[in-house]
């Protein structure tokens, strides 16, 4: 089976690529963007994630034997095109937002180099794995902040596409979730992973105590048991009863949540288990979570709202061209104008203002040309936003796998610091900070 990433794409990358080939203009260097021109879902701010994918995934952009013959077969690009894809390999370079950094409106988050030809066919890919990633983790950074110092699991596998749900359970982790019930996710991403029974195990059992008794006997005392298969004060006492006050925890998955937890933590405390956690783990969202800040819940695992974006599965992003060379080799940049889509020319570099370690603002410097973008004189407060994922064609590894998934989650914990309060608020608004274009042309 083919391992190649090149037809995770749209036919129009490869049409365009062709015509390009035919009237000269492959060639011509060209810098594309991505990025977003509103937050989705009104939310204060937005979390870049599938940076390291999406790097792993260009490494195996190849145009194999089985690629080509299936272009050739259906006739979707001419036979000097299908030469051309036989030796791709993108040489340009690619830099943006690290994994885990805040973005606003017009944050350039990634920023392709390149001859047209080299990064036209990469938009597909790019967006695909971008607004996937960055939806969940945007929605996963809300959770852990309504959270606050209690752990998150992410347990969303079965609500989503089987590799959506490694990809998701990715995302989760580098915006604060602490585990997942992924295995995949753990193998690739070294994830820690989570789980124990389900109610079909006690359903499997004549009884609520054999079930505990047999999960006990295999993962002892310290284990989660799930106690509200049928009467939650009952399994409760049976739990209790079965594994001593030593009792690792209980797992609540229905009824009112707020209430049963306060009855749940009453009831243990009464029976002398007042070390044993609880976890609730119904239908959980960032809204439900801050809603259970006041009760006794230890921690919490969420499954669909997190693997959807919590009603928003896509964070919106475009890829666009924004800058190329013209015959006489200057540069110039290029913009959209469509009502409600357009969009911002030129190269940019962008920077997060700050005051007293608060984020204030984001800066987008724009130029046509490259030169204008290396002098700090226009933002002297700024944090530079950008890094360099990858130079002529070289990917920077340490972005990638499992070291380059803890470095993003570790940056996004950071950053979010930066975060004014008002950004906190799980309430629809206006993005936390202004996104400011300063013009260097």
């Amino acid at each position: 089976m083919t391992t190649s990433t090149a037809l995770l794409t749209d036919r129009y990358e490869l049409t365009m690529l062709a015509a390009a080939l035919r009237d000269g203009t492959a060639s011509r260097p060209s810098v594309f963007e991505l990025f977003s021109r509103r937050l989705s879902g009104g939310r204060r701010f937005g979390v870049v994630a599938g940076t390291g994918r999406l790097l792993s995934l260009l490494r195996e952009f190849r145009f194999g034997d089985e690629e080509l013959r299936f272009l050739r077969d259906n006739d979707i690009v001419d036979a000097d095109s299908l030469t051309y894809l036989e030796n791709y390999r993108f040489t340009g370079s690619i830099r943006g937002y690290r994994e885990g950094e805040l973005y606003f409106p017009g944050s350039p988050i990634l920023t392709v180099e390149g001859s047209f030809a080299d990064a036209v066919v990469l938009e597909t890919l790019a967006l695909s794995v971008l607004n996937h990633d960055s939806a969940v983790a945007t929605a996963a950074s809300r959770m852990s902040i309504a959270a606050g110092e209690r752990p998150l699991a992410e347990m969303g596998s079965r609500r989503a596409a089987e590799q959506s749900a490694v990809a998701a359970a990715r995302a989760a982790y580098i915006a604060g979730f602490g585990a997942t019930s992924n295995l995949e996710a753990g193998r690739r991403w070294g994830i820690p992973t989570m789980g124990t029974a389900a109610h079909s195990w006690t359903l499997l059992h004549e009884t609520e105590e054999e079930a505990f008794r047999s999960q006990i006997a295999s993962l002892g005392t310290d284990t989660t048991l799930l106690v509200d298969t049928y009467d939650i004060r009952a399994g409760v006492e049976t739990a209790i009863r079965v594994a001593g006050t030593g009792l690792g925890g209980v797992r609540i998955d229905s009824g009112d949540l707020p209430i049963v937890a306060g009855e749940v933590r009453a009831l243990l405390d009464d029976l002398g288990a007042t070390a044993t956690r609880i976890t609730v783990t119904s239908d959980l969202d960032e809204y439900a979570i801050a809603a259970l800040a006041a009760s006794p819940v230890d921690a919490y695992g969420v499954g669909t709202s997190v693997v959807t974006g919590s009603g928003y599965p896509t964070a919106s992003m475009v890829y666009k061209l924004v800058a190329r060379q013209d015959p006489s080799g200057a540069w110039v940049g290029v913009a959209k104008a469509s009502a409600d889509k357009a969009s911002q020319g030129g190269r940019k570099a962008a920077f997060r203002t700050l005051v007293d370690g608060v984020a204030d603002s984001e800066t987008v410097v724009v130029s046509d040309g490259f030169e204008e973008l290396d002098s700090p004189a226009e933002h002297p407060d700024g944090r530079a936003l950008q890094t360099v994922f990858v130079e002529a064609g070289e990917i920077d590894t340490s972005f990638e796998g499992p070291q380059g998934t803890a470095s993003a989650r570790t940056h996004h914990l950071r950053v979010r610091e930066e975060l004014p309060v008002r950004a906190l608020a799980l309430s629809k608004s206006d993005p936390a900070i202004p996104t400011v274009f300063v013009d260097a042309r």
